[in-house]
C-alpha cells in the first residue's frame, strides 16, 4: 500500500473469516473485491475451504443421524426380545411382572387392582412324546393365539416357558376373572389340526385377584397355587385362589421333604395283593404295594403321597427302593419255601422311571444281587407311558423284555391305548382296570363287552388280569369267560409279607371260584 492510497480492508476480512470457521460457522464466505488480485485469490481459497468443510460436516451429520435411528431401532427390537416370547411372540415372565408392577402402581390412584389367570395345558407332554416338539410347538402356537382371542382388549397375555401361559387382566375383578378364564377353556374345546393329526388341549387355570399390600410376586404365586388345584381337581377345571390353599401347597411341600428323609429312615414298607388263579384260587403272584407308616402322621397310603413323590422327581426313588425291596423279599421266600416256577411279583413303574436311561442297568443289578430269576419279576406300567414313550422308553421296554424280565400293562382301558396299538410293544400282560367289570354282573351288554376285550387280547398273544375283583359273582362270571386270573378284596386285601408266607406254607388257596350252574358263556 502506497502513501496517499486507502487501507486494504479485506486482510481483516480474511482474519475474521478465518477465526469464524475456525468457531464451527462454515457457512462464512469472504466478499472478493473487483481487483482479482493475490488477496482476492487467498480469499476464494478460504470460501472453497469453508464450503468443503461444510458439506463434510453435513454428511458427517447425516451418517450420525441414521446411525442413531439404526441404534435406536435396535435397542427396541432387544427390548421387544427381552420382553417377548420368541415362539408365540406373546409377553414372556419379564414382561408380565412389569405389567403387574405397572397395573399396581395405577390402582394407588383408586383404581381397582388387576386379577392374573395362570394357564397350564393338561398332559402337554404326552403330545410332545407321541407327535413330537416341533407338533407340539405348532400347538403351542395355536394355544396362543386362542387365548389373545378369548381375552379382552388391554389384557396381557404372556408365555411363561413350556406350556405354561399367563393373562394380566388390569383393572378386573375376581367375578370377571373368571368369566375370562371360561372363555378360555371355551376357546380351547376345539381341536387343533396339526399336518394330518387332531390334537385336543385341555387346561388348567388358576385366578387370583390382587388384594391390598400384595405385590407383583405375592400374585403370581397364589395365581399358580389356584392353577395347581385345578390340576388336582381334575383335567379343564378352573380355580379362584383360596387362602386355604396355600396352606395345603405347604403341606405337600413339607410332606415331600419328609418322604424324601423318610426313605432313608426305613419308614416305608411293602404289602403284597395277591394275584389268584381263578379256577383254582391259588396264589399265583403278588402285586407290591409300598407304605409309608409317618412317626407322626401314622400310616400314609400311597394315594396321598405317590403324586407328590411324582411332581418332586422323589418318585425315581420310591421306585427303586421298591424293586429292591421286593425282589429282597422273593429271596427270602425262595429261601424259606418251595415257590410254584409260576409265582411271579409285580412291581409298578412311574413314566419318569422309565425314562432314565439307567434304568436297565439298574433292574439287571438288583435282579443278580438279590439272585432273582428275571421270569419271576413282572414290571407293571400305566397306559399313557406306553402311549407317549420317546425313543428312551420303548428302548428300556425292550431290553427288559429281552432280560427275560415280563411287562404288563395296568389300568388298560381307563387311558389312550388300543390292542392294535399295544401288539408292536413288547407286552405280555394286561391288567385290565377295575372300572370295565363292575357292572358285569348286572348289565348283559357289560359282560359281553369285557367277554370281547378279553378276546382282543388273547388274540393279541397277551394274557389278561382282571383287577378290582370284589365279589363272587365277579369272579364267577370272569371264569365263565374264560379270565385265568385277576385280584381283588373278594380274594384278599394286601397282606403282609408274613401272612403270603403263610399261605404259600400252607398250600393254603384263596376263595375257590364256582361257576353258578346256570351261566352261559358269552359268544
Amino acid at each position: 500500500m502506497t502513501e496517499g492510497q486507502p487501507a486494504d480492508t479485506r486482510l481483516q476480512q480474511v482474519v475474521d473469516g478465518i477465526v469464524r470457521i475456525a468457531a464451527g460457522d462454515l457457512s462464512t464466505r469472504i466478499r472478493t473485491s473487483p481487483n482479482r488480485d493475490d488477496v482476492d485469490a487467498v480469499i476464494t481459497g478460504i470460501n472453497l475451504l469453508a464450503e468443503e468443510l461444510n458439506s463434510v460436516y453435513q454428511e458427517f451429520e447425516e451418517r450420525v443421524e441414521s446411525r442413531t435411528i439404526e441404534l435406536q431401532a435396535a435397542h427396541r427390537q432387544m427390548q421387544r426380545m427381552a420382553m417377548s416370547d420368541a415362539l408365540t411372540g406373546m409377553a414372556n415372565r419379564t414382561a408380565l411382572m412389569h405389567g403387574i408392577e405397572a397395573a399396581l402402581l395405577s390402582s394407588e390412584d383408586g383404581a381397582k387392582r388387576p386379577s392374573v389367570l395362570m394357564i397350564d395345558l393338561d398332559a402337554f407332554k404326552d403330545i410332545n412324546d407321541s407327535f413330537g416338539h416341533q407338533t407340539g410347538d405348532q400347538v403351542l402356537v395355536e394355544v396362543a393365539r386362542r387365548i389373545r382371542w378369548a381375552v379382552r382388549r388391554g389384557d396381557t397375555v404372556a408365555r411363561l416357558g413350556g406350556d405354561e401361559f399367563a393373562v394380566l387382566l388390569p383393572e378386573t375383578s375376581l367375578t370377571a376373572a373368571m368369566g375370562v378364564a371360561a372363555r378360555v377353556q371355551e376357546a380351547l374345546t376345539e381341536c387343533i389340526r396339526v399336518d394330518e393329526l387332531d390334537v385336543w388341549p385341555r387346561a388348567s387355570i388358576g385366578a387370583h385377584a390382587g388384594q391390598a399390600g400384595e405385590s407383583a410376586e405375592d400374585i403370581m404365586v397364589r395365581a399358580d397355587t389356584a392353577m395347581y388345584a385345578a390340576k388336582e381337581a381334575g383335567r379343564g377345571q378352573n380355580k379362584a385362589f383360596e387362602p386355604v390353599m396355600l396352606y395345603s401347597r405347604q403341606l405337600r411341600r413339607d410332606m415331600a421333604a419328609e418322604l424324601r428323609q423318610g426313605v432313608g429312615r426305613d419308614e416305608l414298607f411293602l404289602d403284597y395283593q395277591p394275584v389268584v388263579e381263578l379256577a383254582s384260587g391259588r396264589m399265583i403272584g403278588v402285586e407290591a404295594l409300598i407304605r409309608w407308616q409317618h412317626p407322626q402322621r401314622g400310616l400314609v397310603m400311597p394315594d396321598d403321597f405317590i403324586p407328590i413323590a411324582e411332581e418332586t422327581g422323589i418318585i425315581l426313588d420310591l421306585g427303586r427302593w421298591v424293586l429292591r425291596a421286593a425282589l429282597e423279599q422273593v429271596a427270602r421266600w425262595e429261601g424259606e419255601l418251595a415257590l410254584e416256577p409260576d409265582f411271579k411279583v409285580r412291581v409298578n413303574l412311574s413314566a419318569m422311571e422309565l425314562q432314565r436311561l439307567d434304568l436297565v442297568d439298574h433292574v439287571r443289578q438288583a435282579l443278580t444281587e438279590t439272585g432273582i430269576s428275571p421270569g419271576r419279576l413282572i414290571i407293571e406300567i400305566t397306559e399313557s407311558a406306553f402311549v407317549s414313550g420317546g425313543d428312551v422308553e420303548m428302548y428300556s421296554l425292550r431290553s427288559l423284555s429281552a432280560l427275560g424280565v415280563g411287562i404288563e400293562i395296568d389300568d388298560f382301558g381307563t387311558g389312550y391305548s388300543s390292542i392294535s396299538y399295544l401288539r408292536r410293544l413288547p407286552v405280555h400282560t394286561v391288567k385290565v382296570d377295575r372300572s370295565l367289570i363292575r357292572d358285569i354282573s348286572a348289565d348283559p351288554g357289560q359282560r359281553h363287552f369285557v367277554d370281547a376285550v378279553h378276546g382282543l387280547i388273547q388274540a393279541a398273544g397277551m394274557e389278561a388280569v382282571f383287577e378290582g375283583i370284589e365279589t363272587l359273582d365277579q369272579a364267577a362270571d370272569l371264569l365263565v369267560l374264560g379270565c385265568r386270573s385277576g385280584q381283588g378284596y373278594y380274594f384278599s386285601r394286601p397282606l403282609a409279607a408274613r401272612q403270603v408266607a403263610d399261605i404259600l406254607e400252607t398250600g393254603a388257596v384263596l376263595p375257590l371260584v364256582q361257576a353258578p350252574a346256570n351261566s352261559t358263556g358269552a359268544g
